[in-house]
């Protein structure tokens, strides 16, 4: 079903948007472009006042809840929608983004509800059933490696995992329940751990749909989904929710994904936010095809689509359940947040990345399998006090702690049958941090923040070769400092510095023995530490517009990496990045929104190689803009958004370089009076030509062709749309 006519002629309507910002440069880390398999492979403001179809975010102030009291913090929650306004917020780079402001974002894949972050690209390099790849300040993350994810106090990213470290999978999120999220860039927080040196972001789950509704949608490339959520009161104060999701969807490629996805919540919450409690139940299972990256040689030589596929068998399962729970206790003297996590996963991944470059009778299809138990929780309580009137302070306790039972796999398989294995590993792993954080305003003007943190990490794992098992400890302590300036007319001035870590695969850490070559490996340290700083600027003249900027620096030591696709480790060598970000949120008029965000990082090796100095995959620059409207002649409401991803160094001379993208999507919709809501949606509106991702390494295609090095891309999908109705009541 074709909507082009009527969605362009939609976006003529509201498309006049701004773009550029500038910024500087310098250096970075590479989480993960090149792998190899079978035997080494790559891997590769403040809006509107009206959600479309929730209500708006719950905050907590000073006397929300009936709390007395009216001191200029904002508590231990990181949903706090005040802790990014002048007066209260950190550092220029963190935000809040309310569900309000997220409706409003057409997302092509669940995944995409992250890039309401700023300078932040989500995309996609094989399969939608897997997790995304993340770009964020000059790093190509991977699957979340540098980025910390989290939702409902759960972490979502995965240590030691079978398709790599940090592995973070949001497809059990449902976008129209999201209450809202915040984000942290820079290793400046203390209560901010591991994986969270680029970045932190937090969701949440709302504990009641107001009203309650039921959506459908209907699209191109075989795009059906369908998601409800209802609640009812239960007993005294407390409220049950039940929140369902069913998504299929194929795609344009020529071996179909044919994603199966389902979702279920079931939360019931006692109390409000802020004073009370929540226990949560979330159950994910999908299922899909893939199309993984595809090498451009063959494409120019007319042997492959642009959309074809060479092992239709890659593809993969996975699952999720987990049971979390919440309490909150908030008063004029101080704010209590607990939250605690059981998490049962599993994934078993397909894919051939290299073709017939290892086996040229077989291929070089292979499997990665992690089941895992997670368990944990984090705990704070922040204290708020003034002295002689003028000086006030916030100091927050607190700890987190976190335990995996991890069985994982890496096999060589041929049409999803194993024909043998590279290593299996049966993985320990527990973490426990504590940190403590004050911030003391001394006049009107000055105010700091100090932290530290403290985190111990031990591993044990048991190889099925005892040379690559063993167990070790590691610690690492990270201070953190702050200092604003101002406000002075609504402008203040950010020094932010800190250290942060993100932790190594437990198998690098003890292996010994390369499990294909059985050369010696030199292992890999469990932590690695990350040092930043960032100067910034915030200023919001009025309510109705914000605006940032910050430069900052992000040193690495080394990134020593386990390449869960090869089963072995590969190091790096130490690495910089130097860049700058600007935001804007602005309401032109009371119907009208604008959005703009621009993002540069120069990001480099420390030290001098022949192969040159250049992180391979490490994003440049970037730069979001989005125009929308709201209640217009009674209900309608639409926007149009743009998003320029440059181009990225593919290998370490800059001999070959991605080129840049710049799709365009949109929305059109109606709220009738009755609570029904119509919209459609449009995807890479112009049909741009271009990839979602692209790699450079060696492969052989087809069987018994030589090894040829080239880029590998994973094209970026073609004009789509897509209709909702969504009923509530």
């Amino acid at each position: 079903m074709r909507f082009h006519l009527f969605a362009t002629s939609v976006v003529a309507i509201i498309m006049h948007g701004a773009l550029l910002g500038a910024l500087v440069s310098a250096q970075g880390v590479q989480e993960l472009p090149t792998v190899t398999v079978t035997t080494t492979q790559p891997k590769a403001a403040k809006k509107a006042k009206k959600a479309t179809a929730q209500p708006a975010p719950q905050t907590w102030s000073a006397s929300s809840d009936g709390e007395p009291g009216a001191l200029d913090f904002a508590p231990a929650d990181e949903l706090d929608s005040r802790s990014a306004d002048v007066g209260i917020a950190q550092s220029a780079s963190q935000g809040v983004v309310t569900e309000t402001e997220l409706a409003r974002r057409p997302v092509y894949r669940t995944g995409e509800l992250l890039e309401s972050v700023p300078g932040l690209i989500v995309t996609q390099h094989s399969g939608e059933g897997k997790a995304n790849q993340y770009f964020l300040r000059g790093f190509n993350l991977d699957h979340g490696t540098d980025l910390a994810i989290s939702i409902d106090g759960m972490p979502v990213n995965m240590r030691t995992h079978g398709h790599g470290q940090g592995y973070a999978d949001t497809n059990f999120i449902i976008p129209e329940i999201v209450r809202g999220l915040a984000f942290r860039k820079g290793p400046y927080f203390a209560s901010e751990g591991d994986f969270a040196s680029a970045g932190a972001i937090h969701l949440d789950v709302i504990d009641m749909p107001a009203p309650n509704f039921a959506k459908v949608e209907i699209g191109e490339f075989g795009h059906r989904r369908a998601v409800a959520a209802a609640s009812a009161p239960v007993g005294v104060d407390g409220t049950l929710m039940v929140v369902g999701e069913i998504a299929r969807f194929d795609g344009p490629w020529e071996n179909p994904d044919d994603v199966h996805r389902l979702n279920g919540i079931a939360r019931y919450a006692n109390g409000s936010y802020n004073n009370g409690f929540a226990l949560t139940a979330m159950a994910y299972d999908g299922h899909w095809n893939s199309t993984d990256q595809i090498p451009l040689y063959a494409v120019e030589a007319g042997l492959l689509d642009r959309f074809g596929a060479i092992d239709p068998t890659d593809g993969g399962k996975s699952h999720r359940y987990s049971l979390s729970g919440r309490w909150h206790a908030t008063d004029a003297d101080s704010a209590t947040r607990v939250n605690a996590y059981l998490v049962k996963s599993d994934l078993a991944l397909f894919n051939n990345f290299t073709y017939f470059l290892n086996d040229p009778v077989n291929g070089d299809q292979f499997q990665q399998a992690d089941d895992r138990f997670m368990a944990g929780g984090s705990a704070s309580k922040t204290y708020y006090a003034s002295f002689g009137g003028t000086m006030k302070t916030a100091t927050t306790i607190g700890g987190d702690t976190r335990y995996d039972d991890i069985d994982v796999g890496l096999y060589n398989t041929r049409e999803r049958r194993r024909l043998s294995t590279v290593r299996e590993d049966s993985v320990r792993e527990a973490s426990a941090g504590v940190f403590v954080e004050n911030t003391l305003h001394w006049t009107d003007w000055l105010r700091t923040t100090v932290g530290l943190r403290g985190d111990v990490f031990h591993i044990d794992v048991s190889s099925d070769n005892d040379a690559n098992s063993g167990d070790e400890t590691d610690a690492i302590l990270s201070p953190k400092a702050g200092l604003v300036l101002g406000p002075w007319g609504g402008t203040e001035l950010y020094l932010n510095a800190g250290t942060g870590f993100h932790s190594n695969d437990a198998r690098g850490v003890v292996t010994t023995i390369d499990p294909v070559s059985l050369l010696a490996v030199e292992p890999a340290p469990l932590l690695v530490r990350s040092e930043g700083a960032e100067i910034g600027i915030r200023t919001q003249p009025t309510r109705a517009i914000t605006s940032t900027f910050s430069a900052f620096l992000l040193d690495f030591d080394s990134e020593i990496l386990f390449v869960g696709d090869a089963g072995t480790t590969e190091a790096s060598r130490p690495s910089r990045r130097i860049g700058a970000e600007f935001t804007l949120q602005a309401e032109l008029l009371p119907w009208l929104f604008l959005d703009l965000d621009a993002a540069y990082t120069q990001a480099r090796f420390k030290d001098s190689a022949p192969d040159g100095r250049r992180i391979p995959g490490a994003v440049e620059g970037v730069v979001t803009a989005g125009l929308s409207f709201d209640n217009v002649w009674g209900g309608l409401f639409g926007g149009v958004n743009v998003r320029y991803f440059g181009p990225r160094p593919l290998i370490e001379d800059n001999s070959a370089r991605s080129k840049s993208s710049t799709p365009v999507s949109a929305r059109l919709g109606y709220k009738f009076g009755n609570g029904l809501i119509v919209q459609m949606d449009a995807y890479n509106l112009f049909d741009e030509t271009a990839s979602q991702i692209d790699y450079f390494y060696e492969s052989s295609f087809p069987s018994g062709a030589p090894a040829t090095e080239d880029i590998h891309f994973h094209p970026l999908e073609p004009r789509s749309f897509r209709l909702a109705v969504t009923k509530q009541w």
